[in-house]
């Protein structure tokens, strides 16, 4: 199907019809956003004499819901810009509007009745030829599109996007009796390359793949706490990051999605799905119905599985609810022997033998709910799938686990879970065992870079299929190795280009990564073409090595501190100036040095969820790797348009100042931290690698010349120096900034005016780097400095005097 989606329209604008449109207008799509209109008139409406036909009452509802979801954290669109790509209108004065549209999504309330009158409705104004599909979380599809045209109902399947619809990857579609499979594939497709979606194509079975095995998960773990007498804390401890789930962990999850919402998909899978082996343990246990009697259903009414109070003394507190006794208390501890055996373990993958062997509560507890697990989705094959690496994309582009639960399976080894499965009283499916007879040790394996699920009807290893537009880093890692230290992996990703992929906590940058990517520049301009930072982690990078700073700091070793520095100056200018073409590809968290580093590559291929900004203020210095020089520098390159010299230079000092980070790569472009016109921003975060290796090698292709070194670099002097100078002053007798971010404000001013010279001059790159590690040293020898350092390293959060 060649089809190109220029306009689509969203039918029902609650949380999740409107995160959908912003999710599409982020992608540039311009998007037609209907719903219902008011039937009465509210008091606002009323004092103002309006009436039930005036267009802002009609459109109200959609306006209001469009505007909420606007102002929602964490946002639902890219830049707030991006929303002028939003149309609203409602459902009686704009539908025949849909006959302009590629692609119908409804989403209104989930009452098969009402949705069959909305597609009846629509099904007389779409075009043919038009997509048109139902985000519904569970009614079958076989059911909705009963009665509709012949075109209707070939152009018609479920698109079930995850809430919120940026963040969450997982996007199931699922065919109605009479989807054409052109739709299917097209489907699938876009939602890869164009939406950024994990695509799974599930059967039409109650909550499909990823609410089925989720909902089984939580429902098993709520009957679980009960039986094993563990707490909330104890359960969100051990069910949170340690074995690669989001911090929310279990019940702050459910907490933050609603009771309610969990507990009308568990009742439909009770209600729909007799035959299934789990079935009774679809039903709620007791302190869930009490919990709905209440109306206890999470951050929508203030209280959930914990409630934040404000005590006597005005500071707020977060009560957990003892399920023994249904009343909140003071939160508890919870602390594990088997946790700390984990704690040097910093791959989650490797971290599963060492859980389930343990000796204690936590051991036990894994056992259990692994063996629960791994039984239940060995069972659901061929029922909601038929292949197991769906299951596994589901949880992790849905639920946002690391390993879905094959994966698990497979790090413990498929012979201990069958053991561990065994002693606890689970049965796998008949196909595990035919499996293991046919001699296959593993759900899946690596071959040639490429990964392969075993495939049950045929009992051998297949190609997961959809990865030729993706690198997979942990499947090459190994056999493309071309150098490896403690802080870096350089890998061989074919066709003349090498990645360098950090190895270190957090991707921190001390002196193995920067001694690796001097290595990887070497090896690039001797053997290679191109050279791509970037890796798989959760974060790129979130800067400089601080402990290091600091020991260097508190021991007065300012020679090697200033060594150090300089080294890392020193890279970053080798990134600018090689001989062959670098690009960083940047997401997640990339702050610091990693944004540094970014700015310095000669491209950058952002993910479009890139969180990028330099915030050495928090912990009391300034930007040391390059990053307050080319501020000063983008700003002098600004003067060219813009007359107004000191206003732009200080939009730039603020940006630092300010420790502003983005929260998108959009922003970015704002912030000054990506150029327009030079960099650009990848929806799919799978396609980075790949993407930065295609612009990396077009570079290198089209005649890559390394750049001349600046000298022409303005900076304004004592005129920009005194305007900084007065600011802060202002600022700290005020009372808005200390004393010592005044320090930190008048180093950075220092730097970015060029020093006090007497009138704007031209200066080079290492004038101002000079400027900077200078100023960078003296600030690492104040107490104050040193403090925020410390506390950085103890919480991880910034300290402010």
């Amino acid at each position: 199907m060649n089809k190109h989606i220029q306009k689509v329209a969203v039918i029902g604008s609650g949380i999740m019809g409107s995160g959908i449109a912003c999710h599409f207008a982020n992608i540039g799509v311009e998007v037609l956003l209907l719903d219902i209109i008011p039937r009465e008139l509210d008091d606002k409406e009323k004092a103002k004499g309006l009436s039930l036909e005036d267009k802002v009452v009609r459109n109200r509802l959609v306006n209001n819901a469009l505007a909420a979801a606007l102002k929602s954290k964490p946002s639902p669109i890219y830049h707030q810009k991006f929303a002028s790509r939003i149309t609203t209108g409602n459902l009686e004065d704009d539908i025949a509007k849909v006959s302009k549209v590629d692609w119908i999504i409804e989403v209104v309330v989930e009452r098969l009745d009402i949705k069959k009158k909305v597609f009846e409705n629509l099904d007389k104004h779409r075009t043919p030829g038009t997509l048109i599909t139902s985000n519904t979380s569970g009614i079958p599809i076989k059911f909705m599109s009963d009665g509709r045209s012949d075109d209707f109902q070939k152009h018609f399947c479920g698109t079930h996007f995850f809430n919120p619809a940026r963040y969450l990857k997982l996007f199931e579609i699922i065919p109605g009796p009479k989807t054409s499979p052109e739709v299917l594939e097209f489907l699938n497709s876009y939602g890869e390359k164009f939406l950024g979606k994990t695509s799974v194509v599930a059967k039409d079975t109650p909550a499909f793949i990823g609410n089925r095995i989720g909902i089984f998960s939580i429902q098993s773990l709520f009957h679980m706490v009960k039986d094993m007498g563990m707490t909330v804390e104890e359960v969100d401890k051990l069910t949170g990051p340690v074995i690669g789930r989001p911090k929310s962990a279990t019940f702050r999850t459910v907490d933050v999605v609603g009771l309610d919402t969990l507990v009308h998909v568990a009742n439909g899978i009770y209600e729909n799905c007799p035959d299934d082996e789990k079935h009774e343990l679809f039903k709620l246990p007791d302190f869930i119905n009490t919990m709905m009697e209440k109306n206890w259903l999470g951050s929508k009414t203030g209280q959930g599985f914990y409630k934040k109070v404000k005590g006597a003394d005005g500071k707020s507190e977060i009560l957990t609810l003892d399920l023994d006794t249904m009343e909140y208390r003071s939160k508890k501890s919870a602390k594990f022997a088997t946790l700390e055996l984990t704690k040097t373990i910093d791959k989650v993958v490797d971290r599963f033998k060492v859980l389930v062997a343990g000796k204690d509560k936590a051991g036990q507890f894994y056992r259990k709910s692994f063996a629960a697990l791994f039984a239940y989705v060995s069972h659901r094959i061929p029922e909601i799938t038929d292949e197991l690496y769906k299951i596994d994309d589901a949880m992790k582009a849905g639920f946002g686990w690391e390993q879905g639960p094959f994966q698990i399976w497979d790090a413990i080894g498929l012979k201990e879970g069958l053991d561990i499965m065994k002693a606890e009283g689970e049965k796998p499916a008949e196909w595990i065992s035919k499996m293991v007879a046919a001699g296959i040790g593993s759900f899946y394996s690596v071959k040639e870079g490429a990964s392969y699920f075993y495939d049950i009807p045929t009992k051998s290893m297949v190609k997961v299929p959809g990865q030729d537009a993706f690198i997979i880093l942990d499947n090459i890692r190994k056999s493309n190795e071309v150098f490896k230290n403690s802080g870096v992996v350089i890998e061989d990703l074919g066709d003349g280009i090498l990645n360098v992929e950090f190895q270190s906590k957090m991707n921190t940058i001390g002196g193995d990564v920067l001694a690796g990517l001097n290595k990887a520049i070497d090896l690039a301009e001797k053997d290679f073409q191109g050279l791509v930072v970037g890796n798989q982690a959760a974060n790129f990078s979130v800067g400089a090595n601080i402990g290091m700073i600091f020991m260097m700091a508190v021991e007065q070793e300012y020679d090697e501190l200033n060594m150090a520095i300089k080294m890392f100056q020193d890279t970053m200018m080798r990134m600018r100036y090689s001989s062959i073409p670098t690009i960083s590809a940047p997401h997640g968290m990339t702050l610091g040095g990693g944004c540094e580093l970014s700015m310095h590559a000669d491209k950058v291929v952002a993910a479009a969820e890139t969180y990028i900004g330099l915030v050495e203020f928090g912990v009391g210095v300034i930007p040391g790797g390059g990053g307050s020089k080319e501020f000063a520098l983008r700003a002098s390159d600004t003067f060219k348009k813009n007359d107004v010299e000191l206003n732009v230079l200080q939009e730039y000092f603020l940006t630092i100042g300010m420790a502003k980070v983005s929260t998108s790569a959009y922003e970015a472009f704002d912030l000054g931290i990506l150029q327009k016109g030079k960099d650009i921003v990848v929806v799919n975060k799978d396609r980075q690698i790949a993407t930065a290796k295609a612009y990396a090698k077009l570079m290198a292709e089209t005649g890559y010349t390394k750049p001349i070194k600046r000298k022409d670099i303005k900076v304004l002097g004592k005129q920009a120096l005194g305007m900084f100078l007065v600011g802060t002053d202002a600022m700290e007798a005020s009372h808005y900034i200390s004393e010592h971010d005044q320090k930190i404000a008048n180093k950075l001013a220092y730097v970015m005016a060029g020093g006090d010279l007497s009138e704007p001059t031209l200066v080079s790159e290492q004038y101002l780097l000079d400027l900077e590690r200078e100023a960078f040293l003296s600030l690492c020898t104040e107490r104050k400095t040193l403090e925020r350092i410390q506390h950085m390293l103890k919480t991880g959060k910034p300290l402010r005097n």
